[in-house]
């Protein structure tokens, strides 16, 4: 399915730039934005936003940045509100596996049968 052509996505940019600082917290905005398909200029705003909706603090290690998330702040649509950031993450990285592209795994697909 072509979702591009239709101008809509499960997951947006945000979620995306969470999911990808917390699968590394030292990740460098670079690394971050190549992970979520969006422009380094792109990145560095959405890390500002999720950082002044206090999402996520970040702290200067040497030369590095270090993330740290905020995993009790509520989802911000009101249908999801009752529900902490902690609960996305934990559903976009329990299967993890099933979202690595092919190129990186075992071989096999993204619809085969693991449960």
């Amino acid at each position: 399915m072509d979702q591009q052509a239709d101008g809509w996505d499960f997951l947006t940019n945000h979620a995306r730039v969470l999911w990808a600082i917390a699968r590394d917290p030292a990740a460098r905005i670079r690394d971050i934005a190549a992970a979520c398909h969006i422009t380094e200029r792109t990145a560095q705003r959405i890390i500002g936003d999720l950082e002044q909706a206090g999402y996520l603090s970040r702290e200067r290690d040497g030369q590095r940045t270090r993330y740290t998330l905020h995993l009790d702040g509520k989802l911000r649509h009101p249908t999801e509100a009752h529900l902490p950031v902690r609960v996305l993450l934990e559903v976009l990285t329990s299967r993890e596996d099933l979202f690595r592209p092919v190129s990186e795994g075992q071989g096999g697909t993204h619809g085969d049968s693991r449960n």
